[in-house]
């Protein structure tokens, strides 16, 4: 009679060699059985069918027999039977995870994806994921090298971007975050399943030419600034002789004496702004406390003429009102509905037919808010509209149902 730890590594042996057909059986019912009817198999039952695959007479209760349990070779099978029942249950879990998660409907487009892992998704959360740089960030050839405390910042940065973008979009987004946070010159940036970036950055190579759209002049005014003044804003400048408005550039405050608060213990921008951190809920651009200061704006050249004329000027600043759209865009999205750009492709199932007898909506569940051919967008598009090849459409509505439109259509 061998020694029991001989026994047990036997028994461990025999287990992985006879529960690898009983643990293929149960992935493959796992994966069938949540893909087609959506429900998980009880795992008991696969457990009881796997082990009866495997060969043991009475199934789970050998455990319980006499004449196995007492003969010589009993450490054995009972370490052969835990190990089936130990791989059997884990590649049902596997099967019925996969099953989830796999797409109802398989496209050679699909399966070319790069996606995050849903580990990664369910640990973060069902509609948002966080991605975070690793490594040290890298200097793109050709520019200068990236300042060290710079590089520091993007290191430690954490961005969050929607659940549902695939890997290419989302190394396009951060890309774009990255470039305008930190007015990179340019960036280069990798993510692999598991939401970790790899980036490479250059440094910025200008300030405020950067900011200034093509055709557009900057101009320096000395005024009374208002207090939260940001970059972005827009502004009217009243002077004696005229009367301008354009986009602020920068602008820079202080009070009546050239000091800032002691309490406030502001920290200036690197536009010359300054942030107010005794707000307990600040805003997220830079802004200036209020008080005599000097605002730069983008405006006309023409425009540009007449203010550099005067000595000063009084800034008016421009309400944007409320933005309806954001507030219609969340109230959609935490509906379950989302928004997509399709184009419609020549051979595609719906070349040719019009927006009304397509029936979108009672097919995909989708509607069309805008369309656009040769003569430009159309906002709520009429019936008669043709899907010609060529032709795109922005359509809300499910996420299944706008994965199968974009199918047909395509």
């Amino acid at each position: 009679m061998p020694s029991l730890p001989v026994a047990l590594l036997f028994g461990v042996y025999l287990g992985i060699l006879t529960g690898i057909i009983p643990a293929l059986v149960a992935w493959v019912l796992g994966f069938l059985f949540k893909y087609l009817t959506g429900v998980t198999l009880p795992g008991f039952g696969v457990v009881v069918l796997g082990v009866a695959l495997a060969g043991v007479n009475g199934g789970l209760l050998a455990l319980a027999d006499p004449s196995i349990t007492g003969s010589a070779n009993a450490p054995s099978v009972v370490v052969a039977l835990l190990i089936i029942m130990m791989m059997v249950l884990y590649a049902h879990s596997k099967g019925d995870q996969l099953g989830a998660s796999a797409p109802r409907k398989l496209s050679l487009r699909k399966l070319g994806e790069r996606t995050l892992s849903l580990d990664l998704i369910e640990s973060v959360g069902s509609n948002e994921v966080r991605v975070r740089v690793t490594g040290e960030v890298a200097d793109i050839e050709g520019y200068p090298p990236l300042p060290e405390d710079l590089r520091e910042e993007i290191t430690g940065g954490e961005w969050t971007f929607p659940a549902d973008l695939d890997l290419p979009e989302l190394e396009t987004r951060l890309a774009e975050r990255l470039t305008n946070e930190y007015e990179l010159g340019d960036a280069s940036v990798s993510i692999d399943e598991r939401g970790r970036a790899t980036v490479a950055a250059a440094p910025p190579f200008s300030g405020l030419s950067k900011r200034i759209e093509s055709g557009k002049r900057a101009v320096s005014v000395d005024a009374l600034v208002p207090t939260g003044l940001a970059r972005g804003d827009v502004a009217t400048v009243v002077t004696a002789d005229t009367q301008v408005r354009g986009t602020v550039l920068s602008a820079r405050s202080a009070r009546s004496d050239g000091t800032t608060p002691p309490s406030t213990a502001p920290d200036t921008g690197p536009d010359g702004t300054v942030e107010n951190t005794e707000d307990p809920d600040p805003v997220r651009a830079p802004t200036t406390m209020g008080g005599d200061g000097q605002v730069t704006i983008a405006v006309g050249r023409t425009d540009a003429e007449a203010l550099l004329r005067s000595d000063r000027g009084t800034i008016i600043v421009e309400a944007r009102g409320t933005r309806r759209e954001y507030a219609l865009i969340s109230l959609l999205r935490r509906a379950g509905k989302r928004f997509r750009r399709v184009t419609v492709r020549a051979g595609g199932e719906l070349e040719g037919e019009t927006l009304g007898a397509a029936g979108l909506d009672a097919r995909f569940g989708a509607v069309v808010l805008a369309a656009r051919d040769g003569s430009g967008w159309q906002f709520d598009p009429p019936g008669t509209w043709e899907l010609e090849p060529g032709t795109e459409l922005y359509a809300v509505g499910t996420r299944d149902g706008l994965d199968e439109l974009g199918e047909a259509i395509a």
